[in-house]
């Protein structure tokens, strides 16, 4: 089983972060926000990942091209070229296929372009800039338990603004909530099965959610996994300095390695 990781998007509510990195290498705690995710499936197991890459794809190759060298200390003597790395990393059993799809190529289009690197009957897909407390094992035996060809994580999405608590004209609260209590939308942290590529092609214009998953949808083969934890995503300078923030404060719901 691996995880596919959709990794092509600009970005572009991110301003000015995004154009010279694409928004999965965003980092977090001195950390790629993609870095995090990855962190959390491997916990559960999953070290296997295909990244399906579209703007600013070579930064996210470079990245693990030179993995030990990014992320240890090491000497390097010029006299034979020769490198000693001084520390080490938890990773040395990932297993990552970093796959060009396509600079503007929409997610369904991604993801039959990676099809041939998929060897399980069963793989998961997420995005590269959510990160959530969900229990991966559970959501894997929640997808075969119920049968359906896709399980979606529903999440709620975090709120925007604080909650004002008032008796009359007198404040007399100011809540921050970090998640709202009503609703859920798709926040990633799928799981499929792999007849799902028989309904796409490999066309820029063949995306996901609007037309194959509403399709879908009608047919009743997808199955809503509801997480009532934690869920965040990296879309603005506003959600970066709140997940910098978490992380900075140990708080940081996703991390459980």
């Amino acid at each position: 089983m691996k995880l596919v990781i959709l990794a092509g998007g600009y970005g572009t509510r991110l301003g000015n972060l995004t154009n010279s990195i694409p928004k999965p290498m965003v980092q977090v705690g001195g950390k790629p926000i993609m870095w995090h995710i990855m962190k959390t499936y491997a916990h559960y197991g999953i070290k296997e990942f295909v990244i399906c890459l579209g703007y600013k794809g070579d930064v996210i190759k470079d990245y693990f091209l030179h993995y030990d060298s990014n992320n240890n200390d090491f000497t390097v003597n010029l006299s034979d070229n020769t490198i000693e790395f001084h520390n080490g990393h938890d990773e040395i059993d990932w297993k990552v296929t970093l796959v060009d799809t396509g600079l503007n190529t929409l997610k369904g289009g991604r993801l039959k372009r990676i099809e041939k690197y998929l060897d399980d009957d069963i793989n998961l897909l997420t995005y590269g800039d959510g990160v959530a407390d969900i229990n991966i094992n559970n959501l894997i035996e929640f997808h075969n338990n119920n049968g359906k060809m896709v399980t979606i994580s529903g999440v709620h999405p975090p709120a925007r603004f604080g909650e004002l608590v008032a008796n009359g004209n007198v404040l007399t609260s100011f809540e921050e909530k970090s998640q709202t209590s009503q609703g859920m939308i798709n926040g990633g942290y799928m799981v499929f099965n792999k007849n799902l590529l028989d309904y796409l092609t490999i066309d820029e214009s063949c995306d996901l959610e609007a037309g194959i998953f509403e399709q879908l949808a009608t047919e009743g083969k997808i199955a809503v996994f509801k997480h009532d934890g934690l869920w965040a995503c990296m879309d603005t300078e506003r959600d970066l300095n709140y997940l910098e923030r978490v992380w900075k404060k140990n708080e940081a719901f996703w991390k459980v390695w």
